[in-house]
């Protein structure tokens, strides 16, 4: 038995059938050629008798790949391979996948059938898609409910008509882990001239146990799972090819199984398949999730920084992230915020990091998510604390029909002084009452906001450019509160002058 893993994607049909997820011709393709660059072994590129769009698809992907297997999916029926057959016609390596139910639920009451009549379908599908294509597989849908003796009957025949992969799906993901696992391991020791076909599970995430029930299937005997990119398909959607690969990756003094993925590729190609289907990743998705290699507790956060190890079991650059994520919130720790401070460039001394914490814990209650610009305004804040002119305390009141005022006080050189002004606006009144204790005839040139970042909580900056006896001050101030960033960069600019 091979210590080798195929892996089947099926993102372009099974994948595809997620409502809203459907893409043209050209995506497809777009998809298919990543999917060769990232090393699958069979591109499942779709349903070509479905319809017109799909048989073109599977036309265009064949011309377009090199080396993958690309397989068309049909129904058991002579009609759909034919059609299968004519859509694989510039394939370098074709593959027809033909298949029936096979559980009592489907042959009862989806077919109408019986189990003799559905061996005989299942046979006689198979030998007409042998006519075509040497690769032939068939599907068992519904195998996960399928007594398995009855199972292994039809395995048995169809290896036996000229099946080259057996697919056992768990199409309803119904089963557990180690009923999937006792499954395949049943067909392996039951079915004569199993070996002379490779086994593959097909694993649908309706419990959450696709991944589980697919390496269990992988332990047992399968040597191809077929799987999408970030789980996407019906319902709860498929195995996700990232999971199987990077167990299998991460584990693999245990397992001892490989594949021909070439990992450094993945997160590329999962954010591909998101853009284009328009469908998120949930950002708690093991691999390729945002926060999959995300740290914003503190204790791991300076474990992660001593040892990545520590938290990590996989190196993000294996799947094509550059690093790993520290995420300052409030329960980062000092180790957190003192490693992005000297990413961004600050040195500082233990007393001046101390009094910046201090106030990354103050910002970091007040917001989700702090920024490298949060960063770089908090420092800057621990230094305006040393000039001469500091803002001590302010209330504005505003309103709809209220005349806006504002009251200031300003620490200058110690001695405090207040005020109070009206304005135009807020930011108006505040600068009015500023200016009121300064007493100097400054004029605004320039006044811009900005957003650090997006959200209604984010830290709002303010440049300021003022003119006072014919030179030119800059001034910056950054603050969730936007008035309170303008009085900030106000003061900022003032406190440059010499006069």
């Amino acid at each position: 038995m091979s210590d080798k893993l195929y892996i089947f994607d099926t993102t372009l049909r099974d994948g595809e059938q997620v409502p809203g997820c459907q893409l043209n011709t050209v995506e497809k393709i777009e998809v298919a050629r990543a999917l060769e660059e990232l090393g699958v072994d069979v591109i499942e590129a779709g349903f070509p008798i479905s319809s017109p769009g799909d048989f073109n698809s599977v036309v265009e992907i064949s011309k377009a790949v090199t080396w993958p297997t690309i397989c068309a999916l049909t129904r058991a029926v002579e009609k759909d391979i034919d059609v299968a057959a004519e859509a694989l016609k510039y394939a370098k390596k074709g593959r027809i996948h033909t298949g029936i139910g096979t559980s009592y639920y489907h042959i009862h009451h989806k077919l109408n059938s019986n189990p003799d009549e559905i061996i005989e379908r299942a046979v006689r599908a198979v030998k007409h898609a042998k006519k075509y294509v040497e690769d032939v597989e068939f599907y068992a849908e519904d195998a996960g409910r399928t007594e398995n003796e009855y199972l292994a009957r039809v395995v048995e025949a169809v290896i036996k008509a000229g099946a080259t992969v057996v697919n056992i799906p768990d199409t309803t993901g119904y089963t557990m882990p180690y009923e999937f696992g006792e499954k395949i391991k049943y067909l392996i020791d039951n079915v004569k001239g199993v070996h002379n076909a490779i086994i593959s599970t097909h694993c649908h995430n309706d419990l959450g146990m696709a991944t589980a029930n697919t390496i269990a299937g992988i332990i047992n005997g399968a040597r191809q799972a077929e799987v999408t990119i970030n789980g996407i398909g019906e319902r709860a959607g498929n195995t996700s090819l990232e999971e199987v690969v990077m167990t299998l990756k991460s584990r693999y003094a245990v397992l001892g199984i490989d594949t021909n993925i070439n990992t450094k590729n993945i997160y590329k190609t999962s954010r591909l398949v998101s853009n284009l289907m328009n469908m998120p990743v949930q950002p708690n998705k093991a691999i390729v999730g945002r926060n999959a290699f995300a740290h914003s507790s503190g204790i791991h956060q300076d474990g992660v920084l001593k040892n990545r190890e520590n938290y990590e079991i996989i190196d993000p650059t294996e799947v094509g992230i550059n690093e790993s994520s520290i995420v300052l919130t409030a329960r980062s720790g000092r180790a957190a915020l003192k490693h992005r401070l000297e990413v961004l460039g600050f040195e500082l001394t233990k007393e001046k990091l101390d009094e910046v914490y201090e106030k990354f814990l103050e910002l970091a209650d007040k917001k989700k998510d702090i920024r490298d610009d949060d960063v770089a305004m908090l420092v800057d804040d621990t230094e305006k604390k040393e000039r001469r002119i500091k803002l001590d305390f302010l209330q504005v009141v505003t309103g709809k029909t209220l005349q806006p005022m504002a009251s200031v006080r300003l620490d200058i050189a110690g001695e405090k002084f207040n005020a109070t002004a009206s304005g135009n606006g807020p930011v108006d009144a505040a600068i009015n009452a500023v200016k009121q204790i300064v007493k100097r005839h400054v004029i605004l040139e320039e006044f811009l906001i900005q957003a650090i970042t997006r959200g209604s909580d984010d830290v709002g900056k303010v440049h300021m450019e003022l003119d006072f006896e014919g030179v030119k001050y800059f001034g910056f101030g950054a603050n969730t509160d936007i008035i309170t960033a303008a009085v900030e960069a106000f003061l900022d600019a003032v406190n440059k002058m010499k006069v």
